[in-house]
Parts: structure tokens; sequence; C-alpha cells
């Protein structure tokens, strides 16, 4: 393992080598600089490459970097003092639920307030589009919203709504598979006829030419269930056609998860295109330690095909209040109830001693709901987190009322537990992993990497202070450490931060076709 010592900057960075000389990196060593708008002095730059950190400094011109080097003197509106700090590109949230939140919470607090720049939503077969007014809305999609906010028949008006709210964080967005079920079926407890996914197609191929990532599925839950390969392949091709990703919550992740995997591989293979399992876990305590056995599954199927993960630093899962969900040894936290709103923060052993019921009997009155499961080991958080192709996504739940805590801390939680005090990653591969590997495996251009021409998408934090602050019990917690946050090259996250409008953007996918 490769870690550092607790402690100040030197130590954190003395395991990375001599620093490297400007003249060596392909930076600029000038006496006079053109004028810039802001330049960052006296940082230690962590690229977003995986290569060691740096100390140079950096220059903002318009939404774009403009230079990295040694700047004896610049011209420039601004300059902000950050030695002892580390510059990095911003976080990118590889699995996000803020379809919605970003539109009716534009300053995405929850996400600028870690160093999260940009956010890839529409992940486990959730999406807004293409949905409008649908007379029921099934279970999980109101995960995202209530029926009301379901009001886009194509993506191309979705964007539009995106682009029209100026988020504080850039969003990308895939297609979710039930999405498109529940626009195009009548029933969704069965496979889609040939008419049905003719239309499906119909809908994703619209939204691909918008500009969406790619395409992903939900097969865990009831609406998307019935779908088997037969449904999804040809769906997997047509994203594939331009480009797009598979971004997959597979259909079991405890007994069963090594058939899971292998189908969902099957399904990226035959449709050829690269292949996300979305927040990897082995779920249920007789499933504990198995990680070795997945993992080593997708090294085996990584010879032939393009595969990764996404996964989040906490033991806990979080989704829709299910009875069937509710295991013994494995603790339920309530994080919104419908009918019983007073009772979300509360752990369901609680309800159930205080309701004299059952702890299963506790969940179905509880229905429609929302709950965390602690249902992984630390140990298998931990070698998924390190694994050589994790990358790293919140899952948060925006509009849970007591959200599971990594909606507000989980990329500064991943540098402080795995790096600072667990010595599991070093700095620049946890930092690589929130940001240029992300950006790589959703075709996100001229982001998540520090470079001249790049958007200027930046966080800066205390690499010895950065920590979570959001727990179970007090979830809504900004995170400390990070001094600036820097979106399309305004400050939008720490003192001089602008208010509003946000500097984010709707980023299409633009594949050469």
């Amino acid at each position: 393992m490769n870690g550092y010592e607790p402690g100040s900057l030197d130590n954190l960075l003395r395991k990375q080598g001599p620093e490297i000389n400007p003249r060596h990196a392909g930076m600029s060593t000038v006496n006079h600089s053109p004028p810039y708008d802001t330049v960052l002095r006296g940082g230690t730059l962590i690229d977003g490459t995986g290569r060691r950190p740096y100390s140079a400094d950096l220059a903002l011109k318009g939404d774009r970097i403009a230079d990295i080097g040694a700047f004896d003197s610049a011209r420039t509106a601004a300059e902000l003092d950050v030695r002892g700090r580390c510059i990095a590109p911003g976080f990118i949230d590889a699995h996000a639920h803020d379809d919605q939140a970003c539109l009716e919470d534009p300053s995405m607090r929850a996400k600028i307030s870690q160093g999260v720049t940009t956010v890839v939503v529409g992940n486990c077969g959730l999406s807004l589009a293409p949905l409008n007014n649908p007379p029921d809305l099934p279970e999980p999609l109101n995960l995202l919203g209530n029926p009301s906010d379901f009001r886009f028949s194509d993506f191309s008006s979705y964007f539009d709504a995106v682009d029209a709210a100026r988020p504080a964080a850039n969003v990308v967005s895939l297609v979710g598979h039930t999405a498109l079920r529940a626009a195009t079926m009548q029933a969704l407890d069965r496979r889609a006829t040939p008419r049905e996914l003719g239309a499906m197609l119909g809908l994703l191929d619209e939204a691909m030419r918008a500009g969406a990532a790619g395409l992903s599925s939900g097969v865990y839950y009831a609406p998307g269930r019935a779908a088997d390969n037969g449904e999804l392949i040809p769906l997997v091709r047509k994203s594939s056609e331009f480009g797009g990703v598979y971004a997959s919550h597979i259909r079991d992740e405890s007994d069963l998860v090594l058939d899971s995997i292998s189908e969902a591989l099957a399904a990226a293979r035959i449709g050829t295109a690269p292949l996300i399992i979305s927040h990897h876990k082995c779920a249920g305590t007789r499933n504990w330690g198995r990680s070795a056995e997945t993992l080593a599954l997708l090294d085996k199927a990584s010879e032939s095909q393009q595969v990764s993960v996404d996964c989040y630093p906490y033991r806990a899962g979080s989704t829709v209040l299910d009875p069937a969900f509710v295991e013994e040894g494995i603790e339920v936290l309530v994080t919104r109830s419908r009918d019983y709103p007073g009772l979300a923060g509360r752990y369901l052993h609680q309800i159930a001693s205080q309701w004299d019921c059952s702890e299963r009997e506790a969940a179905r009155r509880l229905q429609p709901g929302g709950a965390c499961y602690f249902q992984m080991s630390e140990r298998d958080v931990s070698r998924i987190i390190g694994y050589r192709s994790a990358i790293i996504g919140s899952d948060g739940l925006p509009r849970d009322p007591h959200p599971h805590p990594r909606l507000w801390g989980t990329f500064p939680r991943v540098i402080r537990r795995y790096v600072r005090e667990q010595n599991l990653l070093s700095l620049d591969t946890a930092v690589h992993k929130m940001t240029g590997m992300t950006a790589q495996r959703f075709n996100i251009t001229r982001r998540g990497t520090l470079a001249p021409g790049n958007y200027a998408d930046i966080v800066v934090f205390d690499p010895s202070s950065i920590a979570d602050r959001a727990d179970f019990g007090n979830p809504k917690q900004p995170a400390v450490g990070i001094d600036y946050v820097f979106v399309n090259g305004q400050l939008s996250w720490g003192v001089g931060a602008a208010e509003a409008p946000g500097a984010g953007r709707l980023l299409r996918n633009r594949p050469a076709r």
C-alpha cells in the first residue's frame, strides 16, 4: 500500500519523491506573464493524472486554465496565496441522483461544499426524462422527485431546463432504462414487446443525439426486474453507437452477485459498450469478504472488455424502504417516510420496539419511504475502493429529509479515511479516482485534469485537515478543509465566492460519428 504519514503537508507528500521541475513538466517558467483573471500561488498541484504532486502556480483566464508554471510576476485581477494547500481538479461525482435537485436547488451546496464540480446523474435506471406527467410513478423513480417533476418528454427538453437553471456544478446525464420502460410500457412486470423496445430505442436515440453520456439500468428494482439481456443489449448497443457507456445497478448485490455481474458483463460485451458496475458491494453478512471473488471476476473480464466500478466510502447503502431488504444482523436507519415523516432519522429497531412489532412489519407500515442499510463489511469497502479501476460516486439522495451522510461527505472522507488515516491510497491516486479517471470513463473532455486549455474546475484543499463532518446522526454538515472551489473559472465556494447564479453547465457528449 502506498500511503502517507499523518500530519503536515510535507509528511503527506514526502513519499512521492523529488519535486518536479516546471521546465521538465511542460510548464512555463516566466518573469512576465500575460494578464490573468486569477492566479493561485504557491500550491502543490495534484493534476488528476495519477502522477506525483509538484509545486507550481496556476493561472486562470475566463473559464479555462491559462497556464501552469513559476511566475515571478503576473498582471492579474486576483491572487490567492495557497501555500500549504493542494490544488486539484474539481471532484467528479460518478454516481449522483441530482437530476431534479439541480433544478429545484441549483446552489447544490451539498456537492460544491465538498469540492465536487461535476455530477453524473441518471444512474440506476432512473432519470427525469423521457417521462412527461406519468399517471403512476413507480418506486424507485420517486427517489428523484414527485410525479409533477417528471415533465420532460425528451432529453433535449430536460437539458434545456438544466441550462436555464444554471446549477452550481456541471451536469452529465445518463438515460435511465427504467424511465424508458415507464414511458413506453403499460405493464412493467414483463419483458418489453418488440414494438415497445422499438419505442425505447427511439427515445434513447433522441437522448444520445441530445448529448446523453450513456445508458443506465436498475434491474435490481421491480420496474426493471423483468427485463433480461434480450431487452437490454439492443439499448446498450444504441448507446454504444454514440460512444456511450453502460452503467448497471446489477440484479443482485448479495447471494447472486457473481451471476449478476456476469449478466451485466455480457450485456456490455455484446452491446460493445464500456461497463461501469454501480456502487459495487457485497451485501449481507453471509457475503462479507466476497469482494475478493467479484474483483477477480472483473479482472478476468477486463482482459477482453472495458469494465470499472464506482463506489462510496461507507458501510451503509441507502435506497427505498422495503421489508424485503430487512435482515437479521443489519441495522436500518429510516431516512424518510411519507406517512410518518417525524420518524426520519430513527433506527428501525427503535420504531419496531415502540410499535411492539417486528422490524419487517415496521418497515411495511413506514412505506413508502427510504432507509440506510448497514449491509457491507469495512474490509470489502476498503478492498473495492483500492481496486485499480474503481472510481468514486456518492450515490447521495438529496430528497431524503435525513439523508445518508455520503450526500455531503463522500469526497473529503476518501482523503481523510483512506489516504490520511489508513494509508490505503496515495493522495495522487485518490485524486485520480475522483477526477481524471472518472472523466475518462464518461468521455468528459478537458476536465478532470489540470492542464493549460482545460476548463477551470478546481478545488483547493488542506490535505492535513480535509475531512467529512456529516454522519448518520447529523448528515447535512459541510466538510472542512476545503478552501476554494472554482467551476468554469468562477469562484463558487470559499471566501469571495459568488452567491448566484451558478457557473455549472450541462455537459453534452458529442462523439464523432
